[in-house]
């Protein structure tokens, strides 16, 4: 058996039906799962593949909560953070980040710092450093082109984040397999059935036959996260729900000043929150924070986006003098959240979720609004002691706070990294990378390489990733399609130019090793040059030009 498939032809009824395998999703899976309740989760596309796939790729502790005094908030994500640091350690690390201070900022130092101190206090007992104030001299060692552009003190906030989210989907979505719920990705949901005056289950298609088959279902959750609204529609007439906000990132090379730690500043345009993030030997710039009333299936980033990213890092050090051909290519999405009317300032909207337990005719209904990457554990927990209670059962303790995610080691995770990069038959550079990105599996596709060594070739230089690791994308993780594989297990297409010159490699492994037929791979090969598209890689035109781009399966 796979750990992971995604396709299942006969379904049968279940406790709960989940609409959308973005984190929400997948986290109530998991945890429903874990809870002994039969679970089919359902997406039109795959894992975590748009909104999910969005974010600044933070674990964050909550520190902006702060400001607000939405304590829970701040707990909340304290004791997720701890959680996914102590049972997901190959996936999320510490990750310090400077916090500039400064006359020019909206807030006085003084009043950060003091912030530093109190989050230290309600973080007692963290697996991190404490959080400090550092001066000019430290700053000169280790920030030079900050201390150049005449910053004199900071705090140092020591936070932590997930560099391949893509994986941590995968995880949760064997995780709750584990135990027992089905999952089904490129399979869209259609309509919703009623039965006695309620919802009572789902009609979706199947992504193999194109027939429409139907799944009863005590309960529904919709965690469409940006579709929430197109899930209620197949309901009927209903109040609008989201009201989602642009967010877009840039990706660039290091460049003049780029510092080794994690930049969180103002811009100072709008006194925005604003990061520069060391990232797989990159830098992500972002966010913006726009109010958006467009489609939310397409959508990328604009020329003004990208010149407020870069002024904003252009104004805080001054020997970057990044340019839009700097750029490596974007990503943009919209926040899943609640809708709240005409807004001039998207960042005051409140980040908790709510959940929305429907009434009358749509009773059985679910409707998760929110949620964020840090807390979908804690969204998770708290959404099926609901769904416990709406079933008749008393909820009992979570499982998932103390559960390792499947690629974590029983031991502590500098040891059995070393140990697997040291013992192992594969050049250092394979070893790393496969530990670093995929755990405890990684042992699986080094066995794939021992048995066929044409299988531990590098397909992309970029990353150093091999044939293996795609074919047991295919094999053991339920992957579909060419950009599934690339973009969501292999995690190539995070390279310099979204994974481009890698496809046709990796296509031609799996003709070779995957069952693929040539036709298959060239036709993957076109829709998923069509799908990075939505990133504006700057190697697709440059490619183009030199009529290098289409490669070949043979």
């Amino acid at each position: 058996m796979p750990a992971l498939s995604t396709y299942t032809p006969e379904i049968p009824a279940v406790d709960v039906a989940v609409i959308g395998a973005g984190i929400n999703g997948l986290a109530v899976a998991r945890e429903a799962a874990a809870r002994g309740l039969t679970v089919a989760l359902f997406d039109q596309d795959d894992l975590a593949a748009r909104t999910s796939a969005i974010s600044t790729r933070l674990i964050h502790g909550g520190l902006k909560y702060l400001e607000r005094f939405e304590l829970h908030l701040v707990y909340e994500s304290i004791r997720e953070r701890n959680i996914l640091l102590a049972k997901a350690p190959h996936l999320v690390h510490h990750y310090p980040m400077l916090i500039p201070f400064s006359k020019q900022q909206s807030r006085p130092g003084w009043l950060l710092a003091c912030g530093l101190m109190l989050h230290d206090v309600l973080s007692l007992g963290k697996p991190l450093p404490l959080n400090r104030v550092v001066f000019r001299k430290r700053l000169q060692r280790d920030w030079p082109a900050l201390a150049e552009a005449g910053l004199r003190w900071g705090g140092l906030f020591h936070d932590a984040n997930v560099p391949v989210t893509e994986r941590l989907a995968v995880e949760l979505a064997v995780d709750a397999q584990r135990h027992g719920a089905i999952v089904s990705t490129h399979a869209p949901v259609e309509s919703l059935v009623r039965t006695g005056g309620r919802i009572s289950g789902l009609r979706y298609r199947d992504r193999e036959t194109g027939e429409t088959r139907t799944v009863p279902a005590r309960l529904v959750v919709n965690a469409a996260g940006p579709w929430v609204d197109r899930v209620l529609d197949l309901a009927g007439a209903h109040d609008r729900r989201m009201g989602p906000t642009k967010g877009s990132h840039l990706v660039v090379d290091a460049f003049p000043g780029a510092p080794e730690t994690c930049i969180f500043f103002e811009s100072p345009d709008d006194a925005r929150p604003m990061f520069v993030l060391p990232w797989e030997g990159k830098y992500m710039i972002g966010t913006t924070d726009l109010p958006y009333d467009g489609s939310i299936d397409d959508i990328v980033i604009d020329d003004d986006e990208t010149a407020y990213l870069l002024g904003a890092v252009n104004s805080l050090i001054p020997q970057a003098g990044l340019t839009p051909e700097d750029v490596l290519w974007s990503y943009s999405g919209v926040r899943p959240l609640p809708y709240v009317g005409e807004l001039d300032d998207p960042s005051k909207v409140s980040r908790d979720h709510e959940i929305v337990v429907h009434d009358g005719a749509d009773s059985g209904l679910v409707t998760i609004i929110g949620g964020k990457l840090t807390t979908h554990r804690a969204l998770g927990e708290f959404v099926v002691r609901r769904l416990e209670r709406e079933l008749g059962r008393r909820p009992g303790p979570s499982p998932t706070r103390a559960a390792r995610l499947p690629g974590a080691p029983e031991g502590e995770w500098a040891a059995y990294r070393r140990g697997f990069i040291e013992a192992g038959t594969l050049p250092a550079r394979t070893a790393t990378r496969l530990v670093d990105t995929y755990g405890v599996v990684a042992e699986a596709i080094a066995r794939l390489a021992e048995e066929t060594p044409e299988l531990a070739e590098v397909v992309d230089e970029d990353t150093g990733a091999i044939a293996a690791e795609a074919v047991h994308a295919v094999a053991e993780e339920g992957a579909l399609t060419l950009e599934d594989v690339v973009l969501r297990r292999m995690a190539v297409a995070l390279n310099r130019d979204v994974g481009l010159a890698a496809a046709p490699a990796v296509a031609a492994v799996l003709v070779r090793h995957a069952g693929w037929s040539e036709d298959r791979a060239a036709a993957e090969l076109d829709r998923y040059r069509a799908a990075m598209r939505r990133f504006k890689p700057r190697a697709l035109d440059t490619e183009r030009e030199a009529g290098t781009l289409r490669g070949s399966t043979e």
